[in-house]
């Protein structure tokens, strides 16, 4: 089964008077849906838009890997394990909230902040919070969040390029900018794909693009 969620249909959130746009792609805050409360091991996918000077101050985080791709300009990071660290496009940062962490997150940049940001949960709770950063992933080997029984593959496509998806219990795919075709689907930035046990599906880039593929398996509450 595969299910097509388009950008515009988005929940809208966010802060937009202090600068912070946000567009979740799961039941999120005030934005409750109970039929879209997750998809695999992922609870969010939010796509993050922030002014310059804009951000999120000090906030707790448990029993969740937060993984983040910044898409344009810089993401300033700090956490209460003492990691202070400035994230760049092509750069990939996951924080294992684990037991509990706090963080920050800011634009201290000139220029806008865009970034995804992907929540998901791990199989097993509690244990010590970490902090890792992947310099210029795209085209490298997939990043394993091996705690949430995942695995990102980022791709980086040229127009006509062709890509397997893989063949997982559970794979998430967000278009990050550019056109591919999934299925018959025409795809573009912010647009996002479900598929459920699917097998030979392909990416087919129809423009430039920039793609995010969670491979997921099973084995989680309630069936999800």
């Amino acid at each position: 089964m595969i299910r097509i969620q388009r950008g515009g249909d988005r929940y809208p959130g966010g802060d937009p008077e202090t600068g912070i746009d946000t567009r979740h792609a799961f039941s999120f805050g005030r934005y409750y849906d109970p039929d879209n409360l997750r998809f695999g091991a992922l609870l969010a996918c939010n796509e993050e838009r922030l002014a310059a000077s804009a951000g999120f101050d000090e906030h707790p985080h448990r029993h969740t890997e937060i993984v983040t791709w910044v898409v344009e300009g810089e993401l300033t990071h700090r956490d209460s394990t003492g990691h202070a660290t400035v994230v760049r496009p092509g750069d990939l940062q996951h924080l294992s909230a684990a037991a509990g962490v706090r963080h920050v997150e800011r634009n201290d940049g000139p220029g806008p902040l865009v970034f995804v940001q992907m929540w998901l949960a791990p199989l097993t709770a509690g244990g010590e919070p970490s902090y890792d950063v992947v310099r210029g992933i795209a085209g490298a080997t997939p990043y394993a969040v091996p705690a949430a029984g995942a695995v990102l593959h980022v791709h980086r496509l040229e127009r006509d390029a062709r890509v397997a998806v893989p063949e997982a219990d559970f794979v998430y795919v967000h278009v990050v900018r550019g056109t591919v075709r999934l299925s018959g689907e025409e795809l573009g930035a912010g647009d996002a794909a479900r598929a459920s046990e699917e097998k030979g599906l392909a990416l087919l880039a129809t423009a430039d693009a920039e793609v995010l593929v969670w491979e997921m398996r099973g084995g989680f509450p309630d069936g999800a």
